[in-house]
């Protein structure tokens, strides 16, 4: 890419994030920033002390304009672009974690369960400062994400820094293939339990089919758990799919963007799968996006109780834009509410009990010191 055109390039994206009216008031200042960015990547390609790749210097200056609006909004070249394609499918390689950026470090949101990640013991809320010895700080989400990826099998050493915790962390992970089983469920003490993981592809068909075997296998169920700790989310048609399930109508959602007037409202339809039995919802710090949807929507509607930690906060709507080169542009652009009126963002779903988790040899679903599951249980047993 020439100088040229990748000037044409940063005045589109300075024109999608700037309103009309400081472009308008501001064009000759625009395009002196043009000429000096010109000016610098010359320079940087002339005189710097290594031979630079033009191609990554301005793929990194286009994440790092979009990584200054907010964690969410990143470049996507065209083989992120392609692996983005194949997680949305539920299986792809990697370590297994959901992460977003903070403070300039690199954040988990999540380990998926059962990934690498998750068996050697990430948490949610960690921060990654190193990997494989190189400072994560100064790095874009992306830049870091690239660090993280490599061929299955292949190990790699990253360095955790964890909120309680005095001395950093240090683990290594094999790198293998990550499969989401988005839907599992089991019956436990008349009580149908049902932990989703992810909001992929088929993941209300998956939970409306759990829910209609449940029943089936034990007619006398008097309530349901709906396990939402650890689920970084996924799309948004599955979360409105999902609350759908359990409510016989009203608003589940609505995103508001930059106009005032673009306001989407998405709404139930009649018909609730659990013939209006108890539900209780588990969240955690890992809860995040679609399960702060699902959660917060039937706490609103009054048709769950919340049970366990606030959830994470990613209440932003991450549009999707294909750009030439078979790359793309990942721009927030909306916020979710919820039915209350309440934003999702930096704020995360307030659980109705909060029950702390058993930090010890816990891990969710093994049967063992799940202090937040067995609250819940002997609330619907009552």
């Amino acid at each position: 890419m020439n100088i040229i055109k990748f000037i044409k390039l940063i005045l589109l994206f300075f024109l999608i994030v700037t309103s009309s009216a400081y472009a308008k008031n501001n064009v000759s200042l625009l395009y002196e920033k043009l000429d000096l960015f010109s000016d610098v990547l010359e320079k940087i390609n002339n005189e710097y002390v290594n031979e630079i790749d033009q191609s990554e210097a301005i793929d990194s200056a286009i994440n790092g304009m979009l990584q200054s609006l907010d964690p969410y909004s990143s470049y996507m070249n065209p083989e992120s672009f392609k692996n983005m394609n194949i997680e949305t499918k539920g299986e792809f390689g990697g370590l297994g974690i959901e992460i977003t950026m903070e403070s300039g470090f690199v954040k988990v949101i999540t380990p998926i369960e059962d990934s690498p990640a998750d068996k050697i013991g990430i948490k949610a809320g960690d921060y990654i400062i190193k990997i494989n010895d190189k400072q994560v700080k100064g790095l874009t989400l992306m830049q870091a994400v690239n660090l993280m990826r490599g061929k299955i099998g292949t190990s790699i050493n990253i360095t955790v820094r964890r909120v309680d915790v005095d001395e950093d962390l240090k683990f290594t992970i094999k790198r293998d293939k990550i499969k989401v089983r988005e839907v599992s469920s089991s019956i436990k003490e008349n009580v149908g339990y049902i932990r989703l993981r992810a909001f992929n592809e088929q993941s209300g068909d998956q939970l409306l089919k759990k829910i209609k075997d449940l029943s089936k296998e034990n007619k006398n169920l008097t309530g349901y758990i709906l396990d939402l700790r650890n689920n970084p989310g996924g799309l948004l048609s599955q979360a409105i799919k999902i609350s759908d399930a359990f409510l016989d109508g009203g608003e589940i959602v609505s995103t508001r963007g930059r106009d005032k007037n673009d306001i989407k409202i998405y709404t139930a339809r009649k018909g609730d799968v659990s013939n209006g039995k108890p539900i209780i919802i588990l969240i955690n710090r890992g809860s995040a996006s679609a399960s702060e949807i699902v959660a917060g929507a039937l706490k609103d509607h009054k048709r769950a109780i919340l049970l366990g930690e606030k959830s994470f906060g990613k209440g932003s709507v991450q549009t999707i834009i294909p750009l030439k080169g078979n790359g793309a542009l990942r721009l927030t652009t909306a916020k979710y509410y919820l039915p209350s009126g309440n934003s999702i963002s930096e704020i995360g779903v307030e659980p109705d009990i909060a029950v702390k988790e058993n930090k010890e040899n816990f891990k969710i679903n093994d049967g063992k010191n799940d202090n937040q599951l067995e609250y819940a249980l002997n609330l619907l047993k009552k």
